[in-house]
């Protein structure tokens, strides 16, 4: 599970396999028994989610649209391929 960056207590990351055939660019944010899964394409949405207060995931969207260049950035450089 490569980690792209920590936040405020939570964990940004990727699974290694993402599937056959791999889903789109999305990140996984983890925290204390939370989960969120959130698409980054064409717009950041939360694809689900449990354990996170509806506040709480206004904020994690709000990270990944700021951040969003460097997650795929990352999902890019370790699959090797284009968005």
């Amino acid at each position: 599970m490569p980690t792209i960056f920590f936040y405020r207590g939570m964990r940004f990351h990727f699974f290694a396999n993402e599937g056959n055939p791999r889903e789109p660019v999305h990140v996984h944010v983890d925290r204390a028994g939370a989960e969120a899964k959130l698409w980054l394409y064409p717009a950041v949405q939360i694809a689900s989610s449990w354990g996170f207060n509806r506040p709480e995931l206004s904020r994690i969207v709000r990270i990944v649209e700021a951040r969003r260049d460097e997650i795929a950035g990352a999902w890019n450089a370790f699959f090797r391929t284009g968005p």
